[in-house]
């Protein structure tokens, strides 16, 4: 039982830091960046990215050893929806990854390089997509743990 308590913690507060690391890259992304902005996109996309999968880790292992157990999970189509926006939301968060650390590069070879005004907007719609299907799964688990099977 006290393991269970730990993963839903520890499930919590990956996905509040996975939210607010978007919620970060969203607000420097709102307009004209500088060249240390640039370098803290990549690092908080980093951590985002490192907060997603440690989130994965921890889901995976409430589904084996939490107290619902994993039939409970695999009967449950809400969970297949909140599961599905999350490799959606993966999925989205690849090009923007990509874009900061080519922005990050470019950065290197030339210190007064910053990006063009339509990609970072480009950029900020990408986030923020991510943040609306956030919010969706925030609703799907809640709709999970309520109504558990049809």
């Amino acid at each position: 039982m006290l393991l269970d308590l730990f993963l839903a913690a520890a499930h919590h507060l990956l996905i509040f830091g996975l939210v607010a690391m978007l919620v970060l890259e969203s607000a420097i992304l709102r307009g004209a960046i500088d060249a240390a902005a640039v370098r803290r996109l990549a690092g908080i996309d980093a951590g985002y990215g490192m907060s997603a999968v440690l989130l994965l880790i921890v889901g995976g292992l409430r589904l084996l050893y939490g107290i619902k157990g994993w039939q409970y999970y695999l009967h449950n189509p809400w969970f297949h929806a909140k599961f599905g926006a999350f490799l959606l939301v993966a999925a989205l968060s690849v090009v923007p990854t990509l874009r900061f650390l080519r922005w990050r590069k470019a950065l290197r070879a030339d210190p007064g390089f910053l990006p063009a005004a339509a990609e970072l907007a480009r950029m900020r719609g990408f986030v923020r997509l991510q943040l609306a299907l956030i919010a969706a799964i925030f609703v799907l688990a809640a709709a999970m743990a309520r109504y558990g099977g049809f």
